[in-house]
């Protein structure tokens, strides 16, 4: 009897549920053209095609050695600002301590001589902080973690300030995104979570997942709403298609 119960139940549960049919295009979770801010020669190729990189590892740099010189040169003169900063605000601690006793005009000197140290301190930190990123302006660094999977330049081209062109291009190694799309007559039914059977073309196996993002606005063109499922491993730019499985008693 009791497995009556749960036969009857399960057709029960069966019959109040729909698929809809949805198609997709698998896209990377995370996907960036690279180029340069400024023109130069290329001077250094560090990756390739299919090359593995973490964020912030160096991918391509110009030619660069006037903007190393000159970024050398900032840090040697923010070094002679701090020390002397640091001789000056001796000098000054000093006189403070026999204020009362020595002639205000000197230490009104003092004063100014430490206070000079200061802007100029500031003023050094400011100069590297702009040769810095001048030289980072001639260097591209992998935004996150991923792989290369296309690359347009070779070490001696000559890349154009006035026409500043995608150098790399760079997608998350494992992590993709489902771009479903469906009937938008189900903009009602669809929600967060649902569930997604799917599979991709040229695979037989039978994937699932669950609807992480749902578009708000349908396209008018073919009259389909999109919808996000995550997942792992695949060929970025394979499509499929899949059914998603709704309750007919939501809301």
């Amino acid at each position: 009897m009791k497995k009556i119960v749960l036969s009857i139940m399960t057709l029960i549960i069966s019959l109040s549920a729909t698929e809809i049919y949805a198609t997709f295009n698998i896209e990377a979770e995370k996907s960036a053209n690279l180029a340069f801010y400024s023109g130069g020669i290329v001077d250094a190729i560090y990756v390739d095609v299919s090359s593995l990189v973490k964020k912030g590892d160096k991918l391509v740099e110009l030619q660069n050695d006037d903007l190393k010189a000159s970024l050398a040169m900032a840090k040697a003169s923010l070094e002679d600002t701090e020390i002397s900063l640091k001789f000056a605000k001796k000098d000054y601690d000093r006189q403070v301590l026999i204020k009362d006793l020595i002639d205000e005009e000197k230490f009104d000197k003092y004063e100014l001589a430490f206070k000079k140290a200061i802007v100029a301190k500031a003023q050094a930190k400011a100069k590297l902080s702009y040769q810095q990123s001048l030289l980072d302006k001639s260097i591209i660094y992998a935004p996150f973690d991923g792989v290369i999977f296309e690359k347009s330049v070779e070490v001696g081209d000559v890349v154009s300030g006035m026409m500043l062109r995608t150098i790399f291009k760079i997608q998350s190694t494992n992590k993709r995104e489902l771009i479903l799309e469906f009937d938008q007559k189900y903009w009602k039914s669809i929600k967060l979570g649902d569930t997604v059977k799917y599979t991709v073309n040229g695979d037989d196996n039978t994937y699932t997942g669950k609807i992480t993002k749902l578009y708000p606005h349908a396209n008018s063109d073919n009259r389909k709403i999109k919808a996000e499922v995550k997942a792992n491993g695949f060929v970025v730019g394979l499509f499929g298609e899949g059914y998603i499985t709704i309750s007919d008693n939501k809301n």
